[in-house]
């Protein structure tokens, strides 16, 4: 089976079947993987073996039980302006280089996690999320996808009036409120993607369409991402790239558009999965 890997109650899952049922790693290997997800993505080869081979049956999903799929990742990045139509809607140049920002990993939540709104201008922005596998140092271009265990469907949700509060801006505090980094609801194990350059990515707010595009839009590309911050940091096992949104933010829109509560945002990455995040007041 296309191994599909979730975490509930910080314990690594298998997702198996057409009814996405729960496997738990640890007690289906009978000890042979941990029950850490961090342990799965050091050794993401072997539990793609295990799933391929795997034939049992699980317990019951209920989707909104789930943690993110790295509950806790030791770095989680962020690439801005990294579409050409949000490029072009924020009327700023093409980036020469990844414009890198972090978001820190006490902002991570599940997929379908309620959005606390602590101000009037806080924004959606759906993105394709990758999970690190290995990791490493100086990863060549033409290997990065081999250090990518999954991808999954995300939210960079910023704030603002934060993000903006000072100049130059402070894009880390202000994409970095809780739960404002929703990704999930699982990964899906990259090397089983065959149009992964080229995924269809959606989100709707209150059933409209507001973001619509293929990752080919990409400035750059997966590949290109972990090669540049490869270059400068050890990328480890875990680790969270939330690589770009494109066109259609609300702060671009004319007059702008800002979430309020009770909208609803259900973001899709056809093949891989989709979220639902309900916004609440923080």
């Amino acid at each position: 089976m296309t191994l599909r890997f979730a975490c509930k109650n910080g314990r690594a899952q298998l997702v198996v079947g057409p009814d996405n049922t729960l496997v738990d790693l640890a007690d289906a290997s009978g000890g042979k993987f941990s029950s850490e997800p961090i342990d799965a993505f050091r050794r993401w080869n072997e539990v793609r073996d295990f799933a391929a081979t795997f034939s049992g049956t699980g317990t019951p999903c209920v989707i909104n039980e789930l943690d993110a799929p790295s509950p806790w990742p030791t770095q989680v990045f962020g690439i801005g302006l990294n579409y050409r139509s949000h490029a072009e809607e924020s009327g700023m140049e093409i980036p020469k280089s990844p414009l890198t920002f972090t978001k820190y990993s006490s902002s991570v939540a599940h997929g379908n996690a309620d959005i606390p709104l602590y101000g009037k201008s806080v924004d959606w922005e759906v993105e394709l999320v990758v999970v690190i596998s290995d990791g490493g140092r100086d990863i060549a271009q033409a290997d990065a996808w081999n250090h990518v265990a999954g991808i999954a469907v995300g939210q960079d949700i910023s704030d603002r009036q934060l993000q903006f509060a000072s100049q130059p801006p402070q894009f880390s505090l202000g994409k970095s409120r809780k739960n404002y980094s929703p990704f999930g609801p699982w990964l899906v194990d990259a090397q089983a993607v065959t149009q992964r350059d080229a995924l269809h990515m959606t989100c709707t707010l209150n059933g409209e369409v507001v973001q619509d595009t293929t990752t080919d839009d990409l400035i750059f590309s997966v590949s290109d991402i972990i090669s540049y911050l490869s270059g400068i940091v050890q990328l480890l096992p875990g680790d969270v790239i939330f690589t770009g949104t494109p066109g259609g933010v609300g702060v671009s829109r004319k007059p702008p558009v800002f979430l309020q509560p009770g909208d609803v945002l259900v973001s899709t990455i056809d093949g891989i999965g989709t979220t639902t995040n309900v916004c609440v007041q923080g």
